[in-house]
């Protein structure tokens, strides 16, 4: 039997009664709350990433070039970047659920009107709007996760969201190329939204917690005599907030690492199946299948054993971070430099579960060293930040490939970035502990 010591009433839900929660529970109130922001990542990223499955049949179509088809990927993604910080301090004082299923439906009538594109300009514009729409559910289902789910439980919940995000990167890419050989690239987009709409709803039945709940649970799994959270700060100006957690320490490491990975992913997944298609001459839709196989076994891998990792370990949780960031570095390389298609995606594979483990780590440790009250706008910043670093890796990589005549070439560019950012996240370790307490209030200098 559960000691009575071990088990308290908390309030969880505004208006509602209080809730049982046993100390040291991972995920008090459940896992649903962690899979349905999950179905937003992967019908986010399934969504945008049908284009890049589809592109060799769009691009004979309309006939534009690898230029022109990277820039729809950096147009729509710097859109999002200027209503990040917007949605991060609707986040902060708005309900996040209905935000949430509000941006969802936009996604899925976005996906309806690509498919009734009839050029290149009127696809280039849809895009766009799909890319500012994009990111914007980031900022609330960080915060809305951060508030569901305390220390030990963390990783895993964030892990998860990034494992769908990621993994809805192949799997768009599949589909994409697979609807486009069978049905046509305009059904495809077509058929694609229905999802997105079935989640939207799904979103609804989640329910709205009290905000810093997660910290307040964090402290009493710390300190048994630790059960209320301390008073938020008073409302202040965005720009002073945005200076203030942009002086974490931590939380600029992260960003950084982030950014950078973004960066190499947002141009490895928009490029290979054109990759795979050009270097090994493969069909589109196996072009697609393999280059998002091996990415999708990849991050479900990575993700699954870092999150693992990272909350059995998780005062360690920015160096594992790093090292995870480091491994898949090296693999990319590997990937890159190997000619033969086997161990090609096999480097390939290994890179994206070194990325993943990044990830899972990272947005954890995003969310530690953030407070309750600014944890939206931290994930607003941390998102505007890693989606300019996503933006442009398709477009580069398109202009370098335009300049070599060569995309294996191209892809050369995301390396060295990808060796600095993993230093600058393992150096982010020395600051973390000190930076986790702060957020919660556990030592002078609360953030």
């Amino acid at each position: 039997m559960i000691q009575s010591a071990q088990v308290r009433q908390v309030t969880a839900y505004p208006g509602q009664p209080p809730v049982a929660v046993r100390r040291g529970a991972a995920a008090p109130f459940g896992w649903w709350p962690a899979i349905c922001v999950a179905l937003v990542a992967a019908i986010d990223r399934i969504e945008y990433n049908l284009l890049a499955g589809a592109l060799p049949t769009i691009q004979e179509e309309f006939g534009f070039s690898d230029s022109a088809g990277g820039a729809i990927a950096t147009a729509g993604a710097l859109a999002a970047i200027v209503l990040l910080l917007p949605a991060g301090k609707l986040a902060d004082t708005g309900k996040r659920t209905w935000t949430i299923a509000a941006i969802v439906a936009i996604w899925a009538l976005l996906t309806v009107g690509t498919g009734l594109a009839g050029t290149y300009a009127t696809l280039f514009a849809v895009r766009v709007l799909l890319g500012a729409a994009g990111q914007l559910y980031n900022p609330p289902s960080s915060s809305l996760l951060g508030d569901l789910y305390p220390g030990p439980g963390r990783a895993r919940a964030y892990g998860y969201e990034r494992m769908a995000y990621f993994a809805g990167l192949p799997i768009g890419v599949i589909a994409g190329g697979a609807l486009a050989q069978t049905v046509g690239w305009r059904t495809g987009f077509f058929l694609v939204a229905v999802p997105g709409i079935i989640i939207a709803v799904l979103v609804l039945t989640v329910r709205e917690p009290v905000r810093g709940l997660g910290d307040q649970l964090s402290r009493w799994y710390t300190d048994s005599s630790a059960v209320e959270q301390p008073a938020p700060e008073p409302p202040a100006p965005m720009r002073a907030q945005l200076v203030t957690l942009l002086r974490i320490r931590t939380l600029r490491s992260v960003i950084i690492g982030l950014s950078i990975l973004f960066f190499g992913l947002g141009g490895l997944f928009f490029w290979m199946p054109s990759f795979y298609a050009r270097e090994f001459d493969l069909p589109e839709a196996s072009a697609a299948a393999i280059g998002g196989g091996a990415g999708l076994v990849g991050i479900v891998a990575g993700i699954l054993a870092g999150s693992w990792l990272g909350d059995r370990l998780h005062q360690h949780r920015v160096a594992i971070g790093g090292w995870s960031l480091l491994f898949g570095t090296v693999f990319l390389a590997g990937a890159v430099s190997v000619p033969v298609l086997a161990p090609q995606a096999i480097c390939f594979t290994l890179a994206n579960v070194g990325f993943a483990g990044a990830i899972a780590n990272l947005t954890a440790a995003n969310a530690d060293v953030v407070a309750a009250h600014r944890r939206g706008l931290g994930f607003a910043v941390l998102q505007m930040l890693v989606t300019l670093g996503g933006a442009l890796g398709p477009w580069l990589i398109g202009l370098a490939s335009d300049a070599t005549g060569s995309l294996r070439w191209a892809y050369t560019v995301v390396l060295a970035p990808l060796v600095i950012g993993s230093l600058i996240v393992l150096g982010g370790q020395r600051t973390y502990r000190d930076d986790a307490a702060a957020a919660l209030g556990t030592v002078p200098g609360q953030r």
